[in-house]
């Protein structure tokens, strides 16, 4: 008779106490399973929000005299003594190394334009790139945060802040004349307390020529997806692209993001601790009031000539299997519970059964199951053959 039969004998022979004990290491793994995923999921949601919120990286000429006002570039009547920027500068922060974090690249060139007898802030931009980068703007009117990019379908529209339409009496729809040119107005900001409030944003080919700054550009916007590497990277990989540039990494966004995540992980780490400490602590308790109540059995086993090490097997043999079982169960009831809770707590679709998932719930399972198991089956194969006589 192999060790492994006794093992499974003693298993169907004590259904109960084996399902009981299945049904503890299971709710165990299970929590922890449920909960590593909806914080994985939390995780990727908080990086791809903070990530999205505008820029985290600024590139403005570089100028030890230059006062910041609009995202880092002073505007004023009067040209000042610094390098521009080139529109092909932009095309180059594509080819960095770190090419794949880059989330978008918005481009601007702003000035100071009269419209009537005061002067406005002109933004040239790219529309489809700003609308990127800046997900939170919204239209006065709109029932949602966002605007498409398919609002924009000719040069020849426009967007004006909120502050810039009540000054001129300005609603969407109306024509605005700038340099001799008509502009349709495609839509109005509501105010955000910002420079956006202020500026009147074009098409950048128009606000170049408006300008008189073809080809140059005043600054880059970039939003970087750096939840997998660092962003003092990326910076350092812009700067030896253009030396001539300053490049600045937003910190309060990116502070602000690795506190949160850092939180979100500190408080799953935690609970996951608690939780497998209770299933070891069930685990442990079973396996110690199995041991006692099978004295006898243990008793002939080694007086009939097994040795410590044949008791120990069996007893590691039972923890293994429960553990695998357990593991596997766990992990089903985890999927489930993620696939469940995730849509209800942060409106997403989460991966209902990830096999890598199934392989750390397993060791886990047994990692739990077998170091709890290991001082009740030394505890078994210490027990002397005369010790059974008492209970014969």
């Amino acid at each position: 008779m192999r060790l492994s039969h006794i093992s499974f004998g003693n298993l169907r022979r004590r259904k109960g106490k084996t399902l009981l004990l299945v049904a503890g290491l299971t709710i165990g793994v299970a929590m922890v399973v449920a909960l590593m995923g909806i914080t994985f999921q939390m995780k990727t949601d908080i990086e791809k929000k903070l990530d999205e919120y505008g820029a985290n990286i600024i590139v403005v000429p570089r100028s030890e005299n230059l006062s910041l006002s609009y995202g880092g570039v002073s505007v004023t009547n009067t040209s000042y003594d610094v390098e521009e920027l080139r529109e092909t500068d932009a095309e180059l922060i594509k080819d960095i190394k770190n090419k794949q974090n880059i989330s978008a690249i918005a481009p601007k060139v702003i000035g100071a334009h009269k419209i009537g007898d005061r002067s406005y802030l002109i933004v040239g931009v790219d529309f489809t790139s700003e609308f990127r980068i800046k997900k939170w703007w919204k239209l006065e009117n709109a029932h949602t945060i966002g605007i498409p990019a398919s609002i924009i379908t000719s040069p020849q529209e426009i967007i004006l802040g909120g502050t810039v339409a009540k000054t001129l009496d300005i609603k969407t729809g109306d024509v605005l004349t700038i340099g001799g040119k008509n502009y349709t107005v495609k839509g109005v900001l509501e105010d955000n307390a910002s420079q956006d409030d202020i500026a009147v944003f074009m098409d950048l080919k128009e606000a170049q020529r408006l300008l008189g700054k073809e080809g140059r550009l005043s600054m880059i916007e970039v939003s970087a997806l750096c939840s997998a590497c660092p962003i003092e990277d990326i910076v350092a990989q812009i700067s030896g692209k253009l030396p001539h540039a300053k490049v600045s990494a937003v910190r309060q966004a990116m502070t602000l993001k690795m506190q949160t995540t850092g939180q979100v992980i500190r408080f799953s780490l935690a609970v996951s601790v608690v939780v497998l400490l209770i299933g070891a602590l069930i685990v442990f308790v079973s396996m110690m009031s199995s041991v006692n109540e099978r004295t006898r059995e243990i008793g002939v086993f080694r007086a009939i000539g097994f040795r410590k090490s044949h008791i120990i097997k069996v007893i590691l043999i039972e923890a293994f299997v429960l553990s695998v079982v357990s593991g596997v169960f766990g992990w089903g009831i985890g999927s489930l519970s993620v696939s469940f809770l995730a849509p209800q707590l942060m409106g997403i679709k989460a991966l209902a059964f990830d096999l890598k998932m199934l392989v750390l719930a397993s060791g886990i399972a047994l990692f739990i199951g077998m170091a709890s198991s290991i001082y009740p089956a030394v505890k078994a194969s210490r027990l002397e053959p005369l010790e059974a006589l008492r209970y014969i």
